[in-house]
């Protein structure tokens, strides 16, 4: 039986982790807005990979970028500033959710408890430099999906078991002769999955200095595992996760590995929008998760509509005859636009809280219907 709908956590939760950089360290951040000349560290445009180097065909996505290497994007003051938004206590009493895919995540705050992720989001500059580092015009997908937080989090003495652990096996291995990693993950952080949306930016909030491993691993179009490495604070990732079976693995030489997760969509209406709602939908509040899904869509339902109008409109002043098949074909596209969004939309009593099914994958799932 279907359980209920995943809805926020309850007041009275508590959280079960502490972060490593102490109060007093936040407190310095200030309480400024945010200002792009002064928060952000951006100077040039990173390497990136194209789908063609992952060996995806190139049109499988909405843009020919897979993924970029490790970019600085924010200063330190900015990051302290989103930690302490992000770790508040109203975030971690209203906001957190697990599921099967990752343990601990903070979704949907940012409209309502973190003016200065927000605006960092929002901020036409921040849009400009992830749409240049994508190769296409992105807009963040909704106000629900600005911020969202993976975190890990394991004590000291752990930390170190860890440490211990990997030092012997990389000697034993270089005494032995035995070539590759001396350690493999085989607990990632977020298990393999592809996004609900088109484009993720991965930003780290945690000091990454002494980390070992926290790659993002991904799954090349021959079935081979490509690893791109991990950011430091205050750097970013761009990656078209909708299209890219990827993890996030976990980290040894560290207690603490807080990531910022934003999404991001095409900001023309004509491009194809793929979203999905399947990784999502278990770990959200869906009636705002719903709510601004349909807004948006039905925002591009309308322009779309409204360019189709203009070119029948100018075509009637002139004098030339309607293009039928042309017009059909547009309304074939439109019809199945909605047929998915209406998918998209489970209804709660059918949604299975923390659970996340393996349709959100494309060589499962529809990714190619939405239009």
């Amino acid at each position: 039986m279907a359980a209920a709908a995943v809805l926020p956590a309850s007041l009275d939760h508590k959280r079960n982790w502490t972060p490593i950089i102490a109060a007093p360290a936040l407190s310095k951040a200030g309480n400024d807005a945010f200002n792009p000349a002064r928060h952000l560290a951006f100077k040039e445009t990173p390497k990136v990979y194209t789908m063609k180097d992952i060996g995806l065909p190139e049109d499988t996505g909405v843009s020919t970028v897979a993924v970029s290497e490790p970019f600085p994007l924010f200063t330190e003051e900015a990051v302290m500033r989103m930690r302490q938004e992000v770790l508040s206590p109203e975030v971690i009493a209203n906001c957190q959710y697990s599921s099967n895919l990752a343990q601990c995540q903070l979704r949907g705050f940012a409209n309502k408890y973190a003016p200065f992720v927000y605006d960092v989001w929002k901020s036409p500059e921040t849009l400009a430099i992830i749409s240049k580092v994508a190769g296409i015009d992105l807009v963040t997908e909704m106000d629900f999906e600005i911020g969202h937080i993976n975190i890990s989090v394991k004590p000291e003495a752990e930390k170190q078991e860890e440490l211990q652990a990997f030092s012997e096996r990389a000697q034993y291995e270089a005494d032995e002769g035995i070539a590759g990693c001396p350690w493999e993950d085989i607990k990632p952080i977020v298990d393999w999955h592809t996004d609900s949306y088109p484009f993720v930016c991965v930003t780290m909030l945690s000091d990454c200095t002494t980390m070992i491993g926290g790659e993002t691993a991904l799954r090349t179009g021959s079935g081979e595992i490509m690893k791109v490495r991990g950011p430091q604070m205050g750097c970013a990732v761009v990656l078209q996760g909708r299209y890219i079976e990827h993890q996030a693995l976990r980290a040894l030489g560290t207690t603490e590995r807080i990531s910022m997760v934003t999404s991001f969509r095409p900001r023309c209406p004509t491009v194809r929008d793929d979203t999905v709602l399947t990784t999502v939908r278990p770990i959200s509040n869906l009636a705002e998760l719903y709510n601004q899904f349909s807004e948006y869509r039905l925002e591009i339902l309308e322009e779309r509509i409204r360019q189709q109008l203009k070119e029948l409109r100018e075509a009637n002043g002139a004098g030339r005859k309607v293009a039928t098949r042309k017009l059909k074909t547009f309304l074939q596209e439109q019809e199945k636009f909605l047929a998915h969004m209406n998918r998209e939309m489970v209804d709660e009593d059918e949604v299975i809280r923390g659970n996340v099914d393996d349709s959100h994958l494309l060589k499962k799932g529809r990714g190619g219907d939405s239009n």
